[in-house]
Parts: C-alpha cells; sequence; structure tokens
C-alpha cells in the first residue's frame, strides 16, 4: 500500500452545515481529521465599535442582531450592564416580564438549534416539527415589540410597554378557509398570557414528539455518541458556558449562581450531563426546554395576579408617553433631548452577564461620563466554543464536524462581533 499523505480541505462557507458564514481549514489524514482550523471573520459586523459612537439607547437594537436567535437575551444582558452604572432598578413587574421573554426565548433558540442540527446530520422531519411551535412564540415577540425578531423591548428602567391585554388574530383571507381560521384564532380570543399559558399546557407533548424522533433514535445515537468529548476539567479551562458545560457534567448557571431578576425566586432544576459528548448536549438542552416551560408558567401566574408599572418614572432615562408628549411642553423636550442627545452615564464600569441560551453572555461597558460608551466589549458565548473546535475534531472523520458544529449551536452573528 502507498502511504497516505495528509491534505487541507476547506469546509464551508458555502456548505450548508457551516451555516453561511463558517470557514474550516481542515487537515485530513484519509478521511480522519488531524487538525481543524477555524476562520471568522466573514461577517465582521462591528458592533461593538459601533456601540462607541452612538448614544446607550440607540445601542439596544443592534443587541438583538448579534446572537440573531436569542434576541431578547442580548438586550438584557446590555441593559443590565448600563442599569448598573445607573443606579437604577426596573419595576417588579419588568423584571418578571423579563424573565419571561428571557425564557421564551431560549426556548425559541433551541427550538432552532434541534432543528438544525437534525437537518445538518440527516433528520429531515424534526426541523418542520421545531418551526411549527416557533411560530407561535414569534408571534408573542411581535404582540409586545411590533417586530418578529430583532424586539427592542426591553430598555435600562424596564421593558417598552405591558403585555397586550389582547393577542393579535389572524384576519380572514382568500387564501384560507373559514375553519383553518377559526383553528388558528382558536387560542388567540383573549390576552397574550393566556395565549402563552394554552402555549405552556401543550409544548411538554411536543417536546415528547422531538424526543420520539430522535432521543432513542439509532442513527441519531451513532451520529452522536461518543462525539466530540470534554471533561468536566478541560471545558472549564477551554472557557465552556451554558449547555456546553452543563452537558460536560459541571453544574453552573448563572441563573442559580448568581441569580439577576427574580430567578432566586422560581422553581426551577438544572440539567447536567455525564459523558461531555455531542448526545449528552442534546439531552442537556431538551431538558432546558422543559424547566424553561415551568419558569414560564410561573412568570404567567404572577403577571395575573400583580399588575403595576413596567417603567421606572424618570424622564431623564425614560420618554414620556405620547399623550403627555403632545400636552405638555417639558414633556416634549424630555422626549427630544432623550432621542437626540440621549442620557448621560456616570463615569465607571460595568459587567452584567445573562444566562442566555448558548451559555454566558456578558456586556462590560466604561463610561467617561458621556452619553454614548467609552467602550463596550461583548462576551459571546460561541466565541469560546468555536476556538475550541480543533480539540473536538481532532481523531473524528470529516462527518463529525458537521455533528460538532451543531452541538456547538453556533452563531456567527455574536462571534464576528
Amino acid at each position: 500500500m502507498g502511504d497516505i499523505r495528509s491534505y487541507t480541505m476547506n469546509f464551508g462557507p458555502q456548505h450548508p452545515a457551516a451555516h453561511g458564514v463558517l470557514r474550516l481549514v481542515l487537515e485530513m489524514e484519509g478521511e480522519v481529521i488531524r487538525r481543524a482550523d477555524p476562520h471568522v471573520g466573514l461577517l465582521h459586523r462591528a458592533t461593538e465599535k459601533l456601540a462607541e459612537s452612538k448614544p446607550y439607547n440607540q445601542s439596544i437594537g443592534y443587541m438583538d442582531r448579534l446572537d440573531y436567535v436569542s434576541m431578547m437575551c442580548n438586550e438584557h444582558g446590555y441593559v443590565l450592564a448600563i442599569e448598573k452604572l445607573l443606579g437604577v432598578t426596573p419595576p417588579r413587574r419588568a423584571r418578571y416580564i423579563r424573565v419571561l421573554f428571557d425564557e421564551i426565548t431560549r426556548i425559541l433558540n433551541h427550538l432552532m438549534w434541534l432543528g438544525a442540527h437534525g437537518l445538518d446530520v440527516g433528520a429531515m422531519t424534526v426541523f418542520l416539527y421545531c418551526f411549527r411551535e416557533r411560530e407561535d412564540l414569534m408571534d408573542c415577540y411581535e404582540a409586545v415589540s411590533g417586530a418578529r425578531m430583532h424586539a427592542t423591548y426591553y430598555r435600562p428602567g424596564g421593558v417598552y410597554r405591558d403585555l397586550p391585554a389582547q393577542m393579535p388574530r389572524y384576519e380572514p383571507s382568500p387564501y384560507r378557509s373559514d375553519a383553518d381560521l377559526e383553528r388558528l384564532n382558536a387560542a388567540r380570543q383573549g390576552s397574550l398570557l393566556d395565549f402563552i399559558e394554552e402555549f405552556t399546557e401543550r409544548f411538554p407533548a411536543c417536546v415528547d414528539e422531538y424526543e420520539t424522533l430522535l432521543t432513542d433514535n439509532r442513527i441519531w445515537k451513532q451520529r452522536l455518541v461518543g462525539i466530540g468529548t470534554v471533561t468536566p476539567e478541560r471545558a472549564l479551562e477551554l472557557g465552556f458556558t451554558g449547555p456546553m458545560l452543563r452537558g460536560s457534567g459541571v453544574e453552573w448557571d448563572l441563573r442559580k449562581s448568581q441569580p439577576y431578576e427574580v430567578y432566586d425566586e422560581l422553581d426551577f432544576d438544572i440539567p447536567v450531563g455525564s459523558n461531555g459528548d455531542c448526545y449528552d448536549r442534546y439531552l442537556v438542552r431538551v431538558e432546558e426546554m422543559r424547566q424553561s416551560n415551568r419558569i414560564i408558567r410561573q412568570c404567567v401566574e404572577w403577571l395575573r395576579n400583580n399588575p403595576g408599572p413596567v417603567m421606572i418614572d424618570d424622564h431623564k432615562i425614560v420618554p414620556p408617553t405620547r399623550e403627555e408628549m403632545k400636552d405638555d411642553m417639558e414633556s416634549l423636550i424630555h422626549h427630544f433631548k432623550l432621542f437626540t442627545e440621549g442620557y448621560c452615564v456616570p463615569e465607571g464600569e460595568a459587567y452584567a452577564a445573562v444566562e442566555a441560551p448558548k451559555g454566558e453572555f456578558g456586556c462590560y461597558i466604561v463610561s467617561d461620563g458621556a452619553n454614548k460608551p467609552y467602550r463596550l466589549k461583548v462576551r459571546a458565548p460561541g466565541f469560546a466554543h468555536l476556538a475550541a473546535m480543533d480539540e473536538m475534531a481532532r481523531g473524528h472523520m470529516l462527518a463529525d464536524v458537521v455533528a460538532l458544529i451543531g452541538t456547538q449551536d453556533i452563531v456567527f452573528g455574536e462571534i464576528d462581533r
């Protein structure tokens, strides 16, 4: 037999599993990977630099566009850092609304991950199942903010507005029968909270369906079990967070270890893996969807029984209502100043982190007392995970690269920030 010489090949960015913007340079020996070199920079968004040239409140929308699958969680980290610098605490109802939407976002993210991961590995059907439930949660985003994805709903001092008392309904259409219209609007007769509650009642059965398709599927297990194994010690050294760390058996979740908002008042469990392979990370994320469902139910119950303000009453930070602005000269001035200059933040620095669906998402802001950050640094969870690609891929086959990209749940907006 002749000697097998190693050769170099490009994986992506045009490969469907590389999601359009990841270029991996693989050193192969036959079908076996000897080295994997991730190349980033194909999507560079300059988010941190752009935020340094704009008033604080104009950069909230940029946060949505970082990890564009877990939009409100990114806003949350940024808004918490600003609130730390300003020394303000949002009203209690606003904090419950934030937790509610953080968990809705977690389910949205994990549904996208599960569908795309399954599709990458070759399981076509689960993608359609996941998007069925995503659609309902996207409607919740749209109901509170007017946008399906880039919500800009969290604001320093609370949230943009209270939850709507009427869930938007589907309109009659020549392309939709009356029976279809009635079925689609069945859960939309009440408020947004009613709609979310109805969703939480049927969602556990939906997760059971995903598990029926995948969890004991022998092809799925052959593709994931024993692939990309990371020990607990090594996961900590590599800077893993979120499901990547918990899949390796480390019970670390910011919602429990460093509680923010009202997480310390809610009852939920942290799923932890035991082997640190792709299959364990899959199981952890699936169980996280069930736990998020539990948290959402508790938030819905509290929000039903406790009306109140959702924004602090300080017009130096928060714009007055439209009604006040039309009637009162001082309110008009406040409104004009806020949307042109913004507000000045005291000198200092703050770091705030949230348990985003992919791991610890943190914002470090340095303020020099002006109306825009002197420096903004985003700690994106996906960046540390991608850096471990070489270590996780060595010795595996070319087809396993796809499973590794899937298990890391990479979204490039936050990596190429």
